[in-house]
């Protein structure tokens, strides 16, 4: 009976069981982080003092929207005699600059057609601010994208996380544009989900977050020691992030800090700037992934963890699952065309496909659901439009497989995605309150 059924097995069943495998060992740890966030409320800190901090923000053709980040900092419920706003209008053909500077910022322009990308412009930053205004002692930098607002407490949240002791922390990202389509709404749910069941649970459990895009301090050391922003793959964030990890400093989490995002509102726009994440998370992973692996065996104890969680963040698991659906679909092909007559194995391939992307869009809906649920309160929408784009979540995600195939082979260049929803900071910060408020 035994020897029958493995007489039946090909080697069309052993890949797809492989690959089943290798997937659920790797990423089986963050359904325990749903179940952490869940059944676990973060430690609640307190600052003794409030430090001094300067902002930084790379802005390309950001006039419609960088005024509002600005003010959004003007009016935090912290001392702005402690907060200076420093704004990088970088390779600029609008008037960012001159909006920025009656919005109350220090501007620099940097005219650079060579070495283009943020990480680039945060680092020429850096640079005069260490040079020129060094003598106002900061104590860190707050880096933010020119279409973000700030709840009117997220310096006094933040502040807390850095007098305990951080060295880097990111904070609660949220949307200003969720109910713009299901385009938008599905960048939302993804950095909400992100934002609570993954940093959420890394701080509850004493580990490292990752650092994604915007909304984050650095300690000034750090910027000391590294001579400035010295990251500059395509996607700077997810490099600091395994870097820092890799020397031990935890990026920690602060989820009462909470910061609103633009997202992109067009497929076009929403493919580039999803490339250029594909494209520099493989970028991240040819420059860190073995350091990282090696980090899981030889770190101090405290960081290894951190290290395989870091590992299986920018590994390419998305590969998985094209190589699936491409090797079963040649194995059709070849039926198809003669080469191989084995009807078990074209049903073996037909129903792997079929099982490979149902079980990813049923994963990814049953995480949208409970991001949403578990959110409700904090998402900017009708609830008609929150229930119909929990349905959308899965599709938007499996616009991601195209995206991860082309990025293997094609070249990337950063193209600007354009910002231009203006909001009311004081009327997302009244609803915020009383989201705290219920809680």
């Amino acid at each position: 009976m035994l020897d029958q059924f493995f007489s039946q097995i090909s080697f069309v069943d052993i890949f797809n069981f492989c690959v089943f495998i290798t997937f659920t060992i790797c990423y089986t740890y963050q359904l325990y982080y749903v179940l952490v966030v869940l059944s676990r409320k973060p430690k609640q800190l307190v600052a003794k003092k409030n430090h001094r901090y300067a902002v930084v923000v790379s802005a390309r053709n950001e006039s419609a929207v960088i005024g509002d980040l600005i003010h959004s900092i003007k009016v935090q419920n912290y001392p702005t005699e402690l907060i200076d706003v420093f704004v990088i209008a970088d390779n600029c053909t609008d008037n960012t600059a001159d909006v920025a500077r009656e919005a109350g910022a220090i501007v620099f322009k940097r005219f650079n057609t060579e070495q283009v990308g943020k990480g680039y412009a945060l680092d020429y930053g850096f640079k005069i601010i260490r040079s020129q205004y060094a003598d106002r002692g900061y104590e860190a930098y707050f880096v933010f994208d020119a279409d973000n607002v700030l709840d009117v407490n997220y310096f006094r949240e933040m502040n807390k996380t850095f007098d305990n002791g951080a060295k880097a922390s990111t904070s609660y990202r949220n949307s200003k544009n969720y109910d713009s389509n299901w385009i938008s709404a599905g960048y939302a749910v993804w950095f909400l989900r992100e934002a609570k069941f993954l940093n959420q649970a890394r701080l509850t459990l004493n580990t490292s977050g990752a650092v994604s895009g915007t909304g984050f301090f650095i300690a000034a050391d750090i910027i000391e020691k590294n001579d400035g922003w010295r990251w500059h793959l395509l996607t700077e964030d997810i490099e600091f992030s395994a870097n820092s990890i890799l020397e031990g400093i935890r990026i920690a989490y602060t989820p009462t800090a909470v910061l609103y995002d633009e997202q992109p509102v067009t497929f076009r726009d929403s493919w580039n700037q999803r490339f250029r994440w594909a494209k520099g998370f493989y970028q991240v992973f040819w420059h860190y992934g073995a350091r990282l692996a090696k980090g899981v065996f030889t770190n101090p104890k405290g960081s290894r963890f951190a290290c395989y969680d870091m590992l299986m963040t920018i590994a390419p698991g998305m590969l998985l699952t094209i190589v699936s659906v491409v090797f079963n679909a040649i194995i059709i092909v070849l039926a198809a065309t003669g080469a191989m007559s084995t009807g078990v194995m074209i049903a073996s391939s037909i129903s792997s496909i079929f099982f490979c992307l149902f079980n990813y869009v049923m994963f990814m809906f049953l995480f949208g659901v409970l991001t949403t649920f578990v959110e409700w309160d904090s998402i900017h929408a009708p609830t008609r439009k929150k229930v119909l784009y929990m349905f959308t979540f899965p599709f938007f995600m499996l616009t991601y497989v195209p995206i991860a195939l082309v990025a293997l082979v094609k070249k990337c260049q950063w193209k600007p995605i354009k910002h231009s929803i203006s909001v009311d900071v004081e009327e997302f910060s009244e609803a915020q309150q009383g989201i705290a408020a219920q809680k």
